[in-house]
């Protein structure tokens, strides 16, 4: 593998040509075999997703000559692949009325910021035994925490309850700014009661129910008002509002719970 990048590598530098080299890639997203031609090369962009969605991003993980945080989004379809200018409507439902247990979040991949729906549903566990969490598109270990706060510091009862967590369109979330999204989604399928229409939430939550900051707030806003949305609950001091959008700064978990139901 060294000597053909090496013989590459001057094939390009004396006709003055672009060479693209298509490698594996292990489970963990790593180009397998040696560093060295990862180190050689100018760029480094991996074509994935998720299993069973047809959305596939773009990400430059490495670039020489400009950002590394940008994303290109293609979607695979019967005519094959083909540009996603507005991703964001693959990931929210579309409903005449609210549903209980539904959060609208907005996430960033990369610099891009995505608006995604968190789905939850509590049911009582009626075969006794422990409770079931079940969780898909989401990060189980971040789930269970979420679950503790709402239930400790925001006084909603989920010992004797089933909790499932799901995201809408296949989509990963990953990033802590989709805690409050989670925690609202799970209390209000617990209290049955539905979010107000064109809500969105975003922020992290600790372990003592406070809501931190994350990064992006200005994108993130100015992304909820673009695609319609008017209220938006977000971690204290969020900068400039975009026109056309309440923004409600939220200090602790509890006092959006109180608020909200």
């Amino acid at each position: 593998m060294r000597a053909v990048a090496s013989a590459l590598t001057g094939i390009a530098k004396s006709r003055g040509m672009t060479v693209i080299l298509v490698g594996h890639v292990t489970k963990d997203g790593a180009i397998a075999g040696p560093r060295a031609l990862e180190h050689l090369v100018d760029v480094v962009i991996s074509f994935d997703g998720e299993r069973h969605s047809t959305l596939r991003m773009v990400r430059a993980t490495k670039n020489r000559f400009g950002p590394a945080d940008e994303i290109g989004c293609f979607e695979i379809g019967d005519g094959g692949v083909v540009g996603v200018p507005d991703p964001s409507h693959l990931f929210v439902s579309k409903r005449a009325s609210p549903v209980a247990g539904s959060c609208v979040t907005v996430t960033m991949e990369g610099s891009r910021p995505l608006l995604a729906e968190v789905q939850s549903l509590v049911a009582q566990n009626a075969g006794g035994g422990s409770p079931r969490r079940a969780v898909s598109g989401l990060d189980p270990q971040r789930l269970a925490m979420i679950n503790a706060v709402v239930e400790r510091r925001g006084g909603v009862p989920l010992g004797n309850s089933d909790v499932f967590a799901a995201s809408v369109g296949g989509v990963r979330i990953v990033e802590p700014a989709a805690d409050m999204a989670i925690a609202l989604a799970i209390a209000s399928a617990a209290k049955d009661k539905a979010l107000p229409v064109g809500m969105v939430a975003f922020g992290e939550v600790g372990l003592s129910g406070e809501v931190r900051r994350v990064g992006g707030i200005g994108r993130r806003l100015a992304e909820a008002a673009r695609q319609g949305y008017t209220l938006a609950v977000v971690p204290p001091d969020p900068g400039p509002v975009p026109r056309g959008l309440r923004v409600v700064e939220i200090p602790d978990l509890g006092s959006v719970l109180n608020r909200l139901f």
